[in-house]
């Protein structure tokens, strides 16, 4: 059992991870091209997609490194789901301010550019939250 919760630890992690770094490198630089109104529009059916998706890998990798930590009794464990879940209180207290405006039906052309801007920022936190998640764990994996 505790081999797999290790494992699953591991795996939501690197899911969170990836598609953070997804949406950081790719999603989001190619949305901002789109101009504003196209971007902002895409921003709501993505971040309706996304959402439960990510939030659910960042806790699953939380969950289970706390509970690989008590059964193994090594910290490394919550250590490194605990970063990757960190993200899900950056998330409801730095970005949903920012989310809550985008998702919004008034916010003109200029004010969704500048929010998508700051958007982006802030999501490469939550990327380097999943990466050094994963690197944590990774560098446990590397010591058996």
């Amino acid at each position: 059992m505790l081999v797999g919760l290790e494992w699953l630890t591991v795996l939501a992690a690197t899911l969170f991870a990836s598609w953070a770094l997804y949406i950081s490198l790719v999603e989001h630089p190619a949305r901002s091209r789109a101009g504003a109104p196209g971007a902002q529009m895409q921003f709501r059916e993505s971040y309706r997609r996304a959402a439960p998706f990510q939030a659910s890998a960042a806790a699953v990798s939380g969950g289970a490194g706390i509970a690989s930590s008590l059964l193994g009794n090594d910290a490394t464990w919550a250590v490194g789901g605990v970063i990757v879940a960190l993200a899900i209180p950056f998330t409801l207290v730095v970005i949903k301010p920012t989310n809550r405006i985008l998702l919004g039906p008034d916010v003109d052309a200029a004010r969704a550019r500048e929010l998508l801007e700051r958007w982006g920022r802030l999501h490469w936190t939550r990327t380097g939250l999943g990466l050094v998640g994963v690197g944590v764990l990774a560098s446990r994996l590397a010591l058996r």
